[in-house]
């Protein structure tokens, strides 16, 4: 049975004090930040194997959205380090292409054969940008309309613009950036009627939290064709998660591009721009159009980051990973509901998602959105040896891993349950409540 274990976080502690003198925000990506774990909980990550974590106090976890959704395989896949090794000793970059690079394009293809070209890059905004250009320079047209409801598209300006935290951007580039919300078809056609023939493309993930509504996908292709614009799919999270095709290929809507990342590398930096090759090929040398500056990276064709990529791609359709994925999702959806009934808070404590890609909301006495129940949850979680800012599973997670999970959910709810009766979390929070990312002021 899981139970509370007497843990330290000493040298975390620490160690974030140093990386906030090194590293504004004392991370490298805004969603891993100190303020994004309870007061003193933010464990500083050692190393990491299968679907488990060490941080530098020695505390060890069961991990559930690692690397931010990215490492799908569980941590140092043998079957990925073992490709990336092999590549490693045969050099890493050149002045010309590698013949790896074609293997793993023509791979990519046959894997997601709704695309005609793909070309790689390292991260999602390097290739949702490329999109972006991408329409703009085959449309002629400024604006970019992104599904508003979805959380992030790009650390680049026509999406940070979009946000809050849109310091340094000028209004002038802001203003390029349109909305159009999920699922709703009329009020996408009311926006693009709006501003007729200036609407360059349509981005959005083709399915999240919630799975596209019948016809949604299909009317949005219809939609983009009918006014001229591009549809691009952001497939970060979907891609492969969803099916190894990603939702393009499960709800069997072509996109004009789409972007794919994340899992794709299992940690690995690789990122894919694919589509169309009428579109495409504006970013290539065979065209005698008027040439795109599409992707052109030091690090994209990196041998080995492409090498963990094969891998990948060979491991999903050979293991069937995405299935597995979804037979842990939905045996730790159904654990979780269980218990959160149990002790009276499901209302309050509700798992949402597809199985593969399972999130958590945390709702106040009210029913409300709240920061400090999730830190509760959070902090609860944390030291009952689960690190879980989210319930997305890896293909590592054993049986056990989900029954240990489960039973530390139930002995969270008990907090829950307290706080909730008591019309106030803060007994249970430890310290200040837990931050959204996109925040004006720190």
């Amino acid at each position: 049975m899981t139970s509370v274990m007497p843990r330290t976080w000493q040298r975390s502690a620490d160690l974030n004090t140093r990386l906030h003198r090194s590293v504004p925000g004392g991370a490298h990506t805004y969603a891993k930040g100190e303020d994004q774990y309870p007061e003193g909980l933010a464990p500083v990550i050692s190393h990491g194997r299968g679907s488990h974590v060490w941080d530098v106090d020695g505390n060890e976890y069961i991990e559930y959205g690692s690397g931010l959704r990215a490492v799908s395989l569980g941590h140092a896949h043998p079957g990925v380090l073992s490709a990336v090794r092999s590549e490693l000793e045969r050099g890493g970059n050149f002045v010309r292409p590698s013949a790896v690079e074609l293997e793993a394009a023509e791979q990519f293809l046959s894997t997601v054969p709704t695309a005609d070209m793909v070309k790689f890059a390292k991260n999602g905004s390097d290739v949702t940008t490329a999109a972006v250009r991408l329409a703009r320079a085959a449309t002629g047209r400024p604006l970019v309309a992104i599904c508003g409801d979805q959380p992030f598209f790009s650390t680049d300006d026509w999406f940070i613009g979009s946000t809050p935290m849109n310091a340094g951007i000028p209004a002038a580039i802001a203003d390029l950036t349109v909305t159009f919300p999920y699922g709703d078809l009329v009020a996408t056609e009311e926006l693009l009627a709006r501003h007729e023939g200036d609407v360059s493309c349509l981005i959005l993930e083709p399915a999240g939290a919630c799975e596209p509504p019948p016809g949604y996908l299909a009317g949005l292709r219809a939609l983009a064709d009918r006014h001229g614009c591009v549809l691009i799919f952001d497939e970060m999270i979907t891609g492969f998660r969803w099916s190894e095709t990603g939702a393009q290929g499960l709800f069997g809507v072509v996109p004009d591009l789409s972007t794919f990342g994340k899992a794709l590398g299992n940690g690995f930096a690789v990122s894919a721009l694919a589509g169309r090759r009428e579109l495409m090929e504006l970013g290539g040398l065979r065209d005698r159009r008027e040439r795109v500056f599409l992707l052109s990276t030091t690090h994209g064709a990196e041998t080995h980051s492409l090498a963990a990529a094969m891998a990948v791609m060979r491991i999903y359709q050979t293991e069937g990973i995405t299935a597995r994925l979804h037979a842990l999702g939905e045996r730790l959806a159904a654990g979780v509901r269980e218990v959160v009934a149990a002790m009276g808070v499901e209302d309050h404590l509700v798992v949402r998602g597809r199985a593969s890609n399972l999130v958590f909301a945390t709702l106040d006495e009210n029913l409300r959105p709240s920061q400090d129940y999730r830190t509760l949850l959070l902090r609860q979680l944390i030291t009952s040896g689960i690190l879980g800012p989210s319930f997305v599973v890896s293909s590592a997670l054993t049986d056990d891993d989900i029954d240990r999970t489960v039973e530390a959910v139930g002995l969270a709810c008990v907090a829950y349950r307290k706080a909730l009766d008591a019309d106030d979390p803060a007994p249970w929070m430890g310290g200040r409540p837990v931050s959204p990312v996109f925040r004006r002021f720190s």
